[in-house]
C-alpha cells in the first residue's frame, strides 16, 4: 500500500468510526474538506478522494454546492467475522468448498482442489497481462462474443485434433468456467425430476450443481479402470438416466484412469439407453501420456466434452469450454447469451490463449508433472506411517484417494482437524451412496508442510 493510499484509508476509517459510534447520524453533514484535511493532517485532495470512495460505497452522498452528507441508509461497517463460513455446519459438498475458499492464508488446505500459488506460472501470467494491457479498447471494454475468443478456440480445436477428434469452429464454444459449462448443459438438457448418473465417488461439486437443477442423482461404483460396467449397465436399464457425468482422465477424487475396454462397453450401453455423456477433462494435461477419451471414441455424437485451465494455469483468470454436436452448441450459445449476455470475459480468455500459444505451457506442465511425481511418493510414504493407505497410485495429478485406519470416520476427522486450522476433504462428500466414510482425498501439493501431519495425527487420535 502506498503512503497516499494509506492516508486515504485513514480518512475513510475516521468517518466510518464516527458513523458507527453515531457521532454522525443519517442526514448529518460531514466536515468540510479543508477543515477535515487540517484536522487529519492530510492534503485536501486526500480528503476529496476518501469522500468520493465513501460515496461510491453508498455510505455518504454528495449534494451539489452543499457538501457531503451521511446516507439515510448508512449502517455501521460490516463485521467480516459475522460473514465467515460456520465451521459447525453439516459436512456436505458445500462444506469442503466453503472451508477451502474462505480460509485465510494461515490455514493449511490439503482438502482443496487446486495447486499452491507458487506452483503456478506467475511470471508468464504477468507477461500475458502486460501484453493485454497494451491491447485496443475493444478488448478491455466490450462484451465478449457469443462463442468466445477466436484465438483460444483455434488453439483448443488443435488440441482436440491431436486426440483424433474431428471438430470445426461450429462444435466449440467458450464459457466463463468449467462449472458454468456443466451448468449450461444442465439447463439445456435437463428438466426437474430427470435422472443423472455420476460415479460413486465423484467430484463433489457435480452433486452440488445437479442438486440445484432438481434432478435425481444416482451413483455407480467406480473401480481402478472406470465405472463398474455391470452396475453401470444395470442402472441404465433401471433408471434410464438422461446424463452421465464423469472424468475420464485422472478421475476426481480417485485418480483412476478409464481403460479402453470399459470405455467401449460404456459407450455401447449409453447409446442403447440414449444416455448423453458429459466428459469433464479438466485434469487431462496432468497425464504423462494420454489415455482413452470417450469424446474421441464417440466423435462428439452423444458425448459432450467440457474442460478448463483453472487447475493448470489460473483459478483467477478462468475460462472453460464445451465441445459438442453443432445443434447442441447452437442451443447452448443462445442459453449463454440469456444467462451471461455473451461469452466469457475477453480478458480472461485472451490471457489463457497467450499462455497456451507458446512453448511455455508445455514446459510448465512438464515441471508440474515432475514435482507431482515426487510429491505423491513422499506424501504416500508419510501417510502410511499414520496408517493411511492410497486406494491406488495415480498416473498423474495431485489427488490421493486414501483409506483411513479401520473404524475411523473421515467426517469426524475433518471436523477435528478444522479446529486446528487444517481443511480436509472427507470421503462421503464425494459419495452419493454415503459409503465412503472410511476414505479421505488428499491434495499432495498442499501436504509438504510438516504441520499437516502433526495436526492430522492428532485428529486421528481424538476420533479413534
Amino acid at each position: 500500500m502506498t503512503e497516499s493510499t494509506s492516508r486515504i484509508s485513514e480518512v475513510m476509517a475516521a468517518i466510518n468510526d464516527r458513523i458507527a459510534s453515531r457521532a454522525l447520524a443519517p442526514g448529518d453533514r460531514l466536515p468540510s474538506i479543508r477543515r477535515f484535511a487540517a484536522k487529519m493532517g492530510v492534503s485536501p485532495s486526500t480528503v476529496v478522494e476518501a469522500y468520493d470512495r465513501l460515496a461510491a460505497e453508498g455510505l455518504i452522498q454528495a449534494q451539489r454546492g452543499s457538501g457531503f452528507y451521511v446516507s439515510q441508509t448508512a449502517l455501521p461497517p460490516l463485521k467480516l467475522a459475522a460473514a465467515e463460513t460456520p465451521k459447525a455446519r453439516a459436512v456436505d459438498p458445500f462444506w469442503v468448498s466453503r472451508q477451502s475458499l474462505d480460509a485465510d492464508a494461515a490455514v493449511l488446505k490439503p482438502g482443496c482442489g487446486w495447486l499452491p500459488a507458487d506452483w503456478m506460472p506467475d511470471a508468464a501470467l504477468r507477461r500475458a497481462m502486460r501484453s493485454l494491457a497494451k491491447s485496443d479498447g475493444d478488448l478491455l471494454s466490450y462484451y465478449g462474443s457469443t462463442r468466445g475468443s477466436s484465438f483460444l478456440r483455434r488453439l483448443l480445436l488443435g488440441r482436440l485434433a491431436e486426440e483424433g477428434i474431428s471438430a470445426g469452429p461450429e462444435h466449440l464454444m467458450l464459457t466463463s468456467t468449467g462449472t458454468q459449462a456443466l451448468d449450461l448443459i444442465g439447463r439445456f438438457l435437463l428438466r426437474p425430476g430427470d435422472t443423472v448418473l455420476v460415479d460413486d465417488p465423484c467430484y463433489f461439486n457435480f452433486q452440488a450443481l445437479l442438486k440445484a437443477h432438481q434432478v435425481t442423482v444416482v451413483g455407480v461404483p467406480y473401480t481402478p479402470s472406470g465405472p463398474d460396467i455391470a452396475a453401470f449397465e444395470a442402472v441404465l436399464a433401471a433408471e434410464r438416466p438422461r446424463l452421465y457425468v464423469t472424468n475420464s482422465a485422472i478421475h476426481n477424487p480417485t485418480g483412476a484412469t478409464l481403460s479402453p475396454q470399459v470405455a467401449h462397453r460404456l459407450l455401447n450401453a449409453a447409446a442403447g439407453s440414449e444416455t448423453i455423456i458429459v466428459e469433464d477433462d479438466i485434469f487431462a494435461d496432468f497425464e504423462p501420456e494420454p489415455s482413452t477419451r470417450l469424446a474421441a471414441l464417440d466423435g462428439l455424437d452423444r458425448v459432450i466434452r467440457i474442460g478448463s485451465f483453472s487447475k493448470t494455469l489460473s483459478a483467477s483468470a478462468r475460462c472453460g469450454y464445451i465441445a459438442a454436436r453443432t445443434d447442441w452448441v447452437e442451443g447452448l450459445v443462445d442459453l449463454q447469451i440469456a444467462t451471461n449476455f455473451g461469452g466469457p470475459s475477453p480478458i480472461s480468455s485472451e490471457i489463457i490463449a497467450h499462455m497456451l500459444a507458446g512453448g511455455g505451457y508445455r514446459k510448465h506442465m512438464e515441471e508440474l508433472r515432475r514435482k507431482l511425481v515426487r510429491a505423491r511418493r513422499e506424501v504416500a510414504e508419510r501417510l502410511s506411517r499414520l496408517g493411511i493407505t492410497p486406494w491406488l497410485q495415480p498416473r498423474g495429478g495431485f489427488n490421493l484417494w486414501c483409506r483411513l485406519p479401520e473404524g475411523l470416520d473421515s467426517g469426524e476427522v475433518a471436523q477435528a482437524a478444522l479446529a486446528e486450522g487444517l481443511v480436509l476433504a472427507p470421503g462421503n462428500v464425494f459419495s452419493v451412496s454415503q459409503s465412503a466414510a472410511g476414505f479421505m482425498r488428499f491434495n499432495v501439493a498442499h501436504m509438504l508442510e510438516p504441520r499437516v501431519y502433526q495436526v492430522l495425527a492428532d485428529a486421528l487420535k481424538r476420533t479413534a
